[in-house]
């Protein structure tokens, strides 16, 4: 009795796990697809090109010289390494007038005209603190003295000047020549002949030279005196 009771319990639980209906096996079939990419010997591990940009290699330039070089003819490479300071250091000055230059001979065309008077109404006033002085001794029994005044260029290109007295400089005072061209920094001094001729007065004059650069906007200014005895 409690042998088949344990077999009727045991039948039911394991009745409790099994699907309600039974699904019959049916028979399956396993469909495959062939899948075919390019043609035999093709490379499909990926694209290897790349442009010319890209691929490793040297940049640097040959150690020669392209045909036909000549080393004479060529410009060297410290050409206008100095600048315009290097006109203070002795160095090429190029043409040494304003215009053109055609070889050795120093032939000049199309140069600049330069003033042969001082212009109407320009005016001639003395800095505050003078560029430079000179003094001179002159009998005043004599014709005058004549003492050459040596000028340096202080502009970096060629400029025309205009020298004379200031109003208030003693009468017997006068320069030579009045107008020029002064070289550029660093070149030949501007020679002016000052002249002091007292007339037979004794004493101690004094002038202010002017020397107007009216195209640098500047000018250059020394106290003269003289000294008459």
């Amino acid at each position: 009795m409690k042998l088949a009771l344990t077999s009727a319990l045991l039948a039911a639980s394991v009745s409790a796990f099994q699907p309600i209906q039974q699904v019959s096996q049916a028979s399956c079939h396993r469909s495959s697809t062939h899948l075919s990419m390019g043609s035999q010997g093709m490379d499909l591990s990926g694209n290897a090109w790349k442009p010319d940009s890209a691929k490793m290699g040297s940049t640097d330039t040959g150690d020669y010289f392209p045909e036909g070089y000549d080393a004479n003819s060529e410009i060297a490479f410290t050409e206008g390494m100095g600048g315009s300071q290097a006109l203070l250091n002795g160095g090429n000055r190029g043409v040494e007038m304003p215009g053109l230059d055609f070889g050795d001979s120093g032939y000049m065309v199309g140069g600049i005209e330069q003033a042969s008077e001082i212009p109407a109404g320009m005016q001639f006033i003395p800095s505050s603190v003078p560029d430079g002085e000179l003094v001179m001794d002159v009998a005043s029994s004599s014709t005058g003295k004549t003492v050459p005044l040596e000028v340096a260029p202080v502009c970096m290109t060629f400029e025309d000047y205009f020298a004379a007295f200031s109003p208030d400089s003693h009468p017997s005072f006068s320069v030579a020549p009045v107008t020029g061209r002064m070289d550029r920094r660093g070149g030949e001094k501007t020679v002016l002949s000052v002249t002091c001729n007292p007339n037979g007065q004794a004493g101690e004059f004094a002038g202010n030279l002017v020397i107007n650069l009216p195209e640098d906007n500047s000018k250059i200014c020394y106290k003269i005196i003289a000294k008459c005895y």
